[in-house]
């Protein structure tokens, strides 16, 4: 099949493996599959057919997600992670028929003045470390009266919170955060949520009514020490580009933008159609691998927005038209992740329009 030069894989099979990995590590608990930032990049209706039998619910970080999704006639539970700050946007989530997270005052205040309108379930978002979104311990108990008295919503309530730091499996933080929610929500009716894909596979005791599978579901590991195939987890992109010419440079000669690069040896030089203005990421160091052929080479000088360069050695065979792997089979994203300074987040969600997507049913 004839594609363009760079190109992203997209292995449906892999998602399929990779909830089965969050039903074994959390039996007892429902699966809310989050989706938001298309997909992290891996395209939001895409991830979303290939989950629908497999998963009990949604999440999505904006109104219009969901309403996207329930118009190509997604019918699970969809949890709308960042609520609603316009009483326009309330509207959509009753004709929709989205669940909410609730977090301000805010929000409340709208809420209580909806008038004939389908009932709207709620998700009390209690902040117990985070410090982003979401009331306080003394708040909760307040604000559950209050919605208990509001016609808008459905009962019996909700209750949900965010870890901050359950990446890291040493931190205290995150057994007290677990302590103070259960605390928080023990004598209230309604379904909780505690866990995301660290909470799933560090921190048993969040494992509520609903786990928030999120970075695992795409086959990457939530811990910066671990890659998603040492956890058993099977990645759901690898992306590609090709090698578009091959030189010959000398020893002291400079490679790239500002000559970051100097060659201490005679060596063939590779250029792979691919740059930040693709994805890739703009601040991946001199030395990260890349695979030509199947076998790794080090990237040297900068990124530019086309194109990067590798150094092949001297006695390479490889020419233009070679196939070239940024990240994928034999060579982690957590790896580039780390080379670039940044989270694997930021590489999926980062992938440009320029950029093919492939689907696959074979998995890496």
């Amino acid at each position: 099949m004839s594609r363009t030069t760079t190109y992203a894989v997209i292995h449906l099979d892999a998602i399929r493996h990779n909830v089965q990995q969050v039903r074994l590590a959390a039996p007892h608990s429902k699966i809310m599959a989050v989706i938001k930032a298309n997909a992290y990049g891996h395209g939001l209706l895409r991830v979303a057919q290939e989950l629908k039998g497999f998963v009990d619910g949604f999440a999505v970080a904006r109104v219009q997600e969901g309403v996207r999704l329930r118009k190509a006639g997604f019918q699970q539970k969809i949890l709308v992670l960042e609520g609603f700050t316009e009483r326009d946007e309330l509207q959509n989530l009753a004709d929709y028929d989205l669940d909410v997270s609730l977090h301000s005052r805010h929000q409340l205040d709208i809420l209580q003045q909806q008038i004939k309108s389908k009932k709207i379930g709620v998700w009390i978002k209690i902040d117990t470390g985070m410090n982003r979104l979401g009331f306080k311990a003394h708040e909760v108990h307040d604000i559950y009266e209050q919605l208990m008295l509001c016609d808008a919503v459905k009962k019996p309530l909700n209750f949900m919170t965010h870890f901050a730091n359950a990446d890291d499996k040493n931190d205290s933080k995150t057994i007290q955060q677990i302590a103070l929610f259960k605390d928080l929500t023990a004598n209230y009716e309604g379904e909780k949520s505690i866990a995301n894909s660290a909470g799933i596979l560090a921190w048993q005791d969040s494992q509520t009514d609903w786990v928030r599978a999120g970075i695992m579901l795409y086959g990457i590991s939530p811990f910066p020490d671990s890659t998603g195939v040492a956890l058993n987890l099977k990645p759901l992109m690898s992306l590609h580009s090709r090698l578009i010419a091959v030189r010959d440079i000398s020893a002291g000669e400079t490679v790239g933008y500002s000559g970051t690069w100097t060659s201490p040896n005679a060596t063939k030089l590779g250029v792979v159609a691919i740059g930040y203005g693709d994805g890739y990421p703009r601040y991946a160091r001199i030395g990260t691998p890349v695979l030509v052929n199947g076998e790794r080479v080090p990237l040297v000088g900068r990124v530019s927005m086309d194109m990067i360069t590798v150094d092949l050695g001297l006695h390479s065979h490889a020419k233009a038209g070679d196939n070239v792997t940024l990240w994928g089979e034999n060579l982690p994203i957590e790896e580039i992740a780390l080379y670039a300074n940044t989270i694997p987040y930021t590489l999926v969600c980062g992938i440009t329009p320029r950029v093919e997507i492939v689907e696959s049913e074979s998995v890496i």
